[in-house]
């Protein structure tokens, strides 16, 4: 088992869906990661937050092993970010966004993270993601996130990142407004070209694809009666599929496969409830369970 590096961000999220509103809940990719991937492999964070994070959040993410010292605390506000999504979940307004300490967020590792094999870039400005990039030694496998503000805004950087990681993972819009292509297969073929073995593109409620030389592997989404709040899913799959490899200890399209399906699932029980309620408190053998209904969904 092989341990794993996030670097994101960790945020207060105010949210509001069909089903109801919270306000300032604990969240942001690094939260969501790492409650995901905990359930398999040791996971460090390097984000920051302000002095008025509430520390509590955070107890449940220490009791599963979490690994928080490269969580730095500095005075100021903690990242804020208020969303609305509407009848369809796949759709995501954002009301307002306070980046308050997060603006001067520079990721410093320790020595010990230095070496941790399974690194994840989580959504963040594509220089800081260089700067990571330049820090871990005794990497293994990377793999990335990104958005559309820094396609847009800092290309270069991010191509280089591309250039240096072993997988990315993105949404549909994402994919195409990177490689300029409309159809998903031939958007993958071009961000492929730029450098990850492996593209993989989110898709929602519809599931995700997998493209590799082995060609492409394509998995729904597990069916849920209600999505009460879509907010950090993605975060949820890659942190299940980062962590699985990590515990399998050696990246291939075989492993990585089965390593989406649990991400999937863990997915599915990141949306059934507001912010982290739907992690909290989840053990492995709900996700085994949910994993088998899933399995046998597939089969034909």
């Amino acid at each position: 088992m092989c341990q794993v590096l996030v670097v994101g961000s960790v945020a207060l999220d105010t949210v509001y869906t069909p089903y109801g509103k919270r306000e300032e809940m604990p969240g942001g990719s690094g939260l969501y990661f790492s409650a995901a991937a905990s359930l398999w492999a040791p996971v460090r964070v390097v984000g920051v937050v302000g002095e008025d994070f509430p520390t509590s959040a955070l107890v449940p993410l220490r009791e599963r092993g979490v690994d928080l010292s490269g969580l730095r605390v500095v005075p100021g506000r903690t990242f804020r970010w208020v969303g609305e999504y509407g009848e369809d979940p796949n759709l995501r307004r954002t009301l307002d966004t306070q980046l308050n300490v997060f603006q001067d967020f520079r990721p410093e590792l320790s020595p010990p993270y230095r070496d941790t094999p399974f690194v994840f870039l989580a959504n963040i400005d594509p220089e800081l993601q260089l700067a990571v990039l330049e820090q871990v030694e005794g990497r293994k496998f990377v793999a990335c996130d990104t958005m559309d503000f820094w396609i847009r805004g800092k290309r270069d950087a991010l191509s280089e990142v591309l250039s240096r990681v072993d997988m990315a993972v993105l949404n549909e819009e994402e994919v195409r407004e990177l490689s300029g292509r409309r159809n998903p297969v031939d958007a993958a073929e071009v961000v492929a070209g730029m450098g990850p073995r492996w593209v993989v593109v989110k898709r929602g409620e519809h599931g995700a694809v997998l493209f590799s030389d082995e060609g492409p592997f394509l998995l729904p989404a597990f069916p849920v009666r209600k999505v009460l709040d879509p907010t950090g899913a993605g975060d949820t799959f890659a942190g299940g599929t980062l962590g699985y490899l990590a515990r399998a200890g050696t990246p291939s399209d075989r492993t990585l496969r089965r390593a989406m399906a649990y991400g999937t699932v863990l997915a599915s029980f990141c949306v059934e409830g507001f912010g982290l309620e739907g992690l909290t408190g989840l053990t492995l053998e709900d996700v085994e369970e949910r994993f088998r209904k899933f399995r046998k969904m597939l089969e034909f």
